[in-house]
């Protein structure tokens, strides 16, 4: 009983360990998701910088831009289902009729977007979550627009006040709170700064969140170093860079590029706990094999009278050593199923204690668990049942010590 008890606790502790482990990219993911986008796409002429003896020689210009028609094959990419949602962003400067220059950016909001099978919706409503408004959201058509929460202050402006601005009315619909460089400025409906500035159908940034896996080596390869199948495995793999890559294919004249500090905290966070998970399965599993000896030992020693009996009576090593492995097996079978089960309920526990949702253990980590109770339990009797088999019956039946 005692050795079923070890190897049912350690493996337990290792099906709750190795659940966890495997759930933990997407569950981290998925908190990482409210920090907002991982990518930024912008236009390629963007890149180009000409420098003669440190001195920059690019043009000065009000920059490139992307064409709004093209974002929609953001999502025909071969991960069109891990992006989330894409927010493009358009910047200005809108004079008001106080004569005071104020920023002026348009994004979507929550913007339905037709694709070739199905209508998404997408905007800074999903793409930023920590954004937030008091009053309304503007609807993308519209020509309301939100008010950063300083520039409310500054101008004495509220939700249901009036903007005017070159001929132009706008009504703010909300007062935005970012605590970033927003709440300085105005944020309207992207169409509506592009007839500001003349430009329809322009767009000067595109952020995306994507459902990525934590960046490791492999991920931070550049695809140009990389050829035959290690460029398809790396292209199969769903790594920030892997769909930034796929999207600067997708979208004419355009790059994009993982924001790295979200990236590679999201990798740095991953292998910590990931590490952590697998120093206490290991840890579990050492200490459910010790256990498994010294109960294995107590228990061969309290029936050495049994074991010179049946070698008396001609029973050789092989039968001797036979009985005990059969024991371990069992022990190892009711330890090992008893174990997973319990470690699926520990696994759930710690999910929604950590990340408030549940971590299912799947089923094909049962053979892999018994297979590991298996090795517990045999490596845990294999001193026992190897001094049983040498045990001298005449000896033990006289009543002395092996």
């Amino acid at each position: 009983m005692l050795a079923g008890l070890a190897v049912m606790l350690g493996m337990t502790i290792v099906t709750a360990m190795v659940a966890v482990g495997i759930d933990v990219g997407d569950k981290i993911n998925r908190e990482f998701s409210a920090l907002g986008p991982n990518i930024v796409v912008y236009p390629q002429e963007d890149t180009l910088d000409l420098q003669i003896g440190g001195v920059s020689l690019k043009p000065a210009s009000e920059g490139a831009y992307l064409k709004e028609s093209d974002l929609v094959q953001i999502k025909h990419t071969f991960w069109a289902h891990n992006i989330q949602a894409y927010s493009p962003f358009l910047y200005a400067e809108l004079k008001l009729g106080s004569g005071a220059d104020v920023p002026l950016i348009g994004t979507y909001f929550d913007k339905p977007v037709p694709l070739e099978y199905e209508t998404i919706t997408t905007g800074v409503r999903k793409t930023h979550p920590w954004w937030q408004v008091r009053g309304a959201w503007p609807m993308d058509d519209s020509t309301d627009v939100l008010i950063g929460r300083r520039l409310a202050a500054k101008l004495a402006l509220s939700p249901g006040s009036k903007i005017e601005s070159s001929g132009r009315v706008f009504r703010v619909a909300g007062v935005l709170s970012t605590d970033g460089a927003e709440d300085d400025a105005i944020i309207a409906p992207i169409a509506l700064v592009q007839q500001v500035i003349g430009r329809p159908g322009a767009v000067r940034r595109v952020l995306v969140r994507a459902l990525t896996k934590p960046e490791d080596d492999f991920g931070r390869r550049d695809p140009q170093s990389m050829s035959g199948e290690v460029l398809e495995r790396w292209m199969c793999s769903p790594y920030a860079n892997t769909i930034a890559h796929q999207i600067s294919q997708a979208v004419p004249g355009a790059q994009a590029e993982q924001i790295r500090q979200v990236a590679q905290n999201e990798g740095v966070l991953l292998s910590r706990i990931s590490g952590l998970m697998w120093l206490v399965a290991l840890a579990g599993f050492g200490a459910s094999t010790l256990a498994v000896a010294s109960a294995m030992a107590t228990t061969i020693f309290e029936r050495r009278r049994e074991i010179g009996l049946m070698k008396s009576l001609g029973a050789g090593q092989g039968l001797v050593a036979s009985l005990f492995l059969a024991e371990a097996f069992l022990l190892a079978l009711a330890g090992g199923l008893a174990g997973y089960f319990l470690g699926g309920l520990l696994a759930r526990r710690i999910g929604l204690a950590v990340f408030s949702s549940s971590i299912a253990v799947q089923p094909v980590l049962l053979p892999f668990i018994l297979m590991l109770a298996a090795v517990v339990t045999f490596a845990g009797s294999l001193a026992a049942i190897r001094k049983a088999v040498r045990f001298d019956p005449a000896v033990i039946l006289r009543g002395e010590t092996a």
